[in-house]
């Protein structure tokens, strides 16, 4: 059975932050999995998650999304891009302080492949609005993953947002 370690958490506090980041991950898992729990400052019911893998902001990033707002089933993909999204968290607009849910996963995050990554997100509204979002995503580059950030393109992540890092062994 995997054993899931902490290895870092963050918790935004008052006046917001525009990035979450992890770095100096160690490479001694098997696994990634990232947890948050987000909010944005914007006028805007939702928004993505955007995110930065190694501090690489070029064109090396690929995802497939499958994603359902309220009753109307939504699809999309990028090649070559950046940036890319892990799913959608609610913003200002959608009339409710619920904060969303996403969790991403990366396998063999230290291999000397591409790294791949897989991501499910969950948000509503106090209304009648909701949004699903399941992403695959690569990240065009065989170096080990040693930092992660997290940000909400254009707008700020809300006091009380929360992201925890855990490394994963196999054993």
């Amino acid at each position: 059975m995997p054993t899931y370690k902490a290895i870092a958490s963050t918790t935004v506090g008052a006046g917001g932050a525009s990035t979450i980041t992890f770095s100096s991950i160690p490479g001694t898992y098997t696994d990634l999995a990232l947890l948050t729990s987000l909010h944005f400052d914007s006028a805007n019911s939702f928004n993505d998650i955007g995110i930065t893998i190694n501090s690489d902001t070029g064109n090396n990033y690929s995802m497939r999304w499958l994603g359902v707002q309220s009753t109307t089933a939504t699809s999309g993909s990028a090649t070559n891009t950046y940036p890319i999204s892990l799913g959608i968290p609610n913003g200002d607009g959608s009339g409710s302080l619920i904060y969303a849910s996403t969790s991403t996963y990366f396998p063999n995050y230290t291999n000397s492949s591409y790294k791949t990554f897989s991501s499910d997100s969950v948000a509503e509204q106090n209304a009648t609005g909701a949004y699903l979002r399941l992403t695959a995503g690569i990240w065009n580059n065989t170096s080990a993953i040693t930092s992660i950030s997290i940000y909400a393109p254009g707008f700020n992540w809300k006091q009380y947002s929360t992201a925890t890092l855990y490394g994963i062994k196999n054993s």
